[in-house]
């Protein structure tokens, strides 16, 4: 029986799912990931740490099932996460993760150059980092610019280089054309240290002996390319065309499959190559974590039991953390909508949910003036997607079926790459 493994590199640890030809998970891991260094928009973290985690899982992984039947792999990681190493891969700077902001002067220069749709405007993109890291006395002896999942990919297969299109994207690759763009030249970026780059789910490279040997992989064992950690979410999910899924975490993110690519970057959607389509997104700063501001978890499972869908509340709210919005309004100043609050806590809250659920209705509409499709289904993950009276309130507001999404984890999706690079099968369970 083949076997398809999927890795996901997150910023609090990492997470191992080993799947069937079938879609059926056999086995999973995971272990903890210090939280990286921050200090005045600086992020830091030691690419050993990411290194020790995956080790630390495949331990577990493998003592929970033999790994010979493992034919491929991939991983999928946070996006712009940077770093650059040596010939060898051998990390010469510390990675500037990916909400690293201290690029603010390469963001700048960036603009002057970048079209206005490309994803490596601003400073937490991979190309500022890159533009910032060139900079330092580690250039001189640098050979790669490397994202994440492609040094974690990289070593395990003993050769580096190579990313996906997916992770590419904000370091400047442009996925229309699937090359490295002319106006990289103005900036002064040296060629020399981009990735080759592959559609995800290619095979780019097989398992090294030396770590075949130590967790217990057939020998041969092929490292499929992966992609980041939200569209490796998208993939678990199976969401086929036309479809998309909200992320109902401490942010509100939006996915919607589509025949063509969209940019707007003044609202923060761009669009991944995934299989013969594209993947368009945005997200809104609204979420869960304003619900936390209010309430703790145990309010939430008590006032969930008291909501009516049925009955909406007429609370014009527009719930955000702090001021400042992008998508799907486009307003750095916008201040948090949260008044009048009733003395009913019931009621408060599902004004909140019903806030949230319009910000969502609305971002899905931004989505379709664009050019991408209106969805004709929206499958849910994340800590709301539980919640069954906030799924109705929002099916009635969207206008079409909403569910809970079967398959969550990232590394699920990752695992389903996988398979795909060995059988050329879509990334559907």
């Amino acid at each position: 029986m083949s076997l398809y493994l999927g890795i996901d590199l997150g910023t609090s640890g990492c997470r191992c799912c080993v799947i069937d030809a079938q879609g059926g998970v056999q086995a999973e891991s995971r272990s903890a990931l210090d939280t990286p260094q921050r200090h005045a928009g600086v992020l830091e973290q030691d690419p050993q740490d990411w290194w020790d985690a995956l080790a630390r899982a495949l331990d577990a992984l493998r003592d929970r099932i033999p790994l010979q039947g493992v034919a491929a792999l991939a991983i999928d990681a946070t996006s712009a996460t940077l770093l650059l190493t040596d010939a060898r891969g051998q990390p010469l700077t510390p990675a500037l993760m990916y909400n690293d902001a201290r690029a603010v002067d390469q963001a700048r220069q960036i603009g002057t150059s970048a079209p206005a749709g490309s994803a490596a405007h601003g400073a937490s993109s991979s190309l500022a980092k890159l533009l910032y890291l060139q900079a330092t006395a580690a250039a001189d002896d640098a050979r790669h610019a490397l994202h994440q999942a492609d040094w974690l990919s990289g070593r395990l297969a003993g050769r580096y280089g190579v990313s996906d299109e997916n992770n590419a994207l904000k370091l400047g690759y442009d996925p229309v054309t699937r090359g490295w763009p002319d106006w990289l030249d103005e900036l002064g970026v040296e060629r020399r240290l981009l990735p080759e780059v592959v559609p995800a789910g290619r095979p780019v490279g097989t398992m090294t002996a030396a770590y075949c040997r130590r967790w217990g992989f057939a020998p041969g064992t092929r490292i499929v390319s992966g992609t980041t950690d939200s569209t490796a979410g998208f993939i678990a999910t199976g969401a086929g065309p036309g479809e998309a899924v909200t992320a109902l975490g401490s942010t509100l993110v939006l996915k919607v499959r589509s025949a063509r690519p969209v940019f707007a970057p003044a609202y923060g959607v761009y669009s991944h190559r995934l299989g013969d389509g594209w993947l368009v997104g945005g997200a809104s700063n609204s979420g869960g974590g304003v619900l936390r501001q209010f309430f703790s978890q145990a309010d939430i499972e008590r006032l969930t039991a008291s909501l009516q869908p049925e009955r909406p509340t007429g609370l014009d709210y527009y719930p955000l953390p702090s001021p400042g919005e992008r998508f799907p309004e486009d307003n750095p100043g916008l201040r948090p909508r949260l008044t009048p609050r009733p003395a009913d806590d019931g009621l408060f809250f599902q004004g909140l949910l019903e806030g949230i659920a319009t910000i969502e209705q609305r971002g899905y509409r931004l989505l379709e003036r664009l050019g991408a499709p209106y969805p004709q289904r929206v499958q849910t993950v994340g800590g709301g997607a539980v919640n069954e009276p906030w799924r109705r309130i929002r099916e009635t507001l969207l206008g079409v079926p909403v569910i809970a999404a079967l398959h969550q984890e990232a590394a699920y999706g990752a695992a389903l790459l996988a398979k795909q690079g060995l059988t050329g099968t879509r990334q559907t369970p």
